[in-house]
């Protein structure tokens, strides 16, 4: 079986599953020795479970499984086997572990420690989930689901969903706790970005100039990024060299320094590169002149 595949495929798929554990008991332990016994609740399937279980008194956990196998059903017919494997695994660890955990009790009682540790712990836990694969949350599932058929986004769908969460979440728990808990929901979303990206997220750079080869030398020679070159045509400058480059967000400080050295008159933007397909590489070596 594992000549068939190789070996390399096997160990990057038991690794994943590593992985992902270790980001479900980061997300149960965020929620339950910091969120839930300060009443913060997280958005999507997890905050309905939540107030539902604060309602009605049986546990997140139990919620959490009812409430996901219909999403878990609707997304296989669209995502795929392997999708409803692993969203299956890590739902049903997730259950387990905050059901294991419920006992352990809070870290603290400071409800702004708790938001914001429990947030930072919650976003690199389901940071790790998203980026080998799986997901904690149905909710997750039709917000691909309605972007693969609308013009809406996954964020965007993610957040109306979870703006009606946290309004009910005011009314059950009050308005200070669901303010914590908007205030988590941000520090989450931006932990989860950061890893599930990794910090090496592309960023693209569009640079107009008159010194197009000098800079494009320095790039490749303090950066190691290759850059394409596009003929381009101002209204009223005439014709200009730009320049198109990808590099990551750590190197984006030095190729700003790079463009103001070379050419104080050049012209730069910048955007975010959501994905890469094919092979981008960084080369290494000296440039001949």
């Amino acid at each position: 079986m594992f000549k068939e595949k190789g070996y390399n495929f096997w160990i990057v798929k038991i690794l994943s599953y590593v992985f992902i554990t270790i980001g479900i008991i980061m997300a149960a332990l965020a929620l339950e020795v910091f969120l839930i016994p300060n009443k913060i609740i997280d958005g999507g399937i997890t905050g309905i479970s939540i107030i539902l279980s604060y309602i009605t008194k049986p546990n997140v956990s139990v919620f959490i499984i009812i409430i996901n196998i219909p999403f878990l059903i609707f997304g296989v017919k669209n995502l795929g086997k392997e999708f409803l494997i692993r969203c299956s695994y890590s739902m049903i660890l997730f259950s387990i572990l905050l059901e294991g955990f419920s006992h352990m009790g809070e870290v603290t009682n400071d409800v702004l420690l708790a938001t914001v540790f429990g947030g930072l712990l919650l976003g690199i836990g389901v940071g790790f989930v998203i980026r080998y694969g799986a997901c904690l949350d149905g909710v997750e599932i039709i917000a691909i689901l309605v972007n693969k058929k609308s013009s809406f986004s996954v964020g965007q769908v993610i957040l109306l969903i979870n703006l009606v969460i946290y309004l009910i979440a005011g009314i059950v728990f009050g308005w200070n706790r669901a303010l914590y808990s908007i205030m988590t929901y941000f520090i989450t979303f931006k932990i989860i970005d950061i890893v599930s990206e990794g910090l090496e997220q592309a960023k693209a750079a569009l640079i107009i100039t008159n010194h197009g080869d000098d800079i494009a030398k320095t790039i490749y020679r303090r950066l190691g990024r290759t850059v394409t070159f596009i003929e381009g045509e101002g209204l009223i400058s005439g014709k200009k060299v730009v320049l198109y480059v990808v590099v990551t967000r750590i190197e984006l400080r030095e190729l700003k320094k790079i463009v103001e050295e070379d050419d104080i008159s050049a012209f730069m933007t910048i955007t975010d590169v959501s994905e890469i397909v094919g092979n981008h590489i960084k080369h290494k070596g000296n440039l001949k002149s």
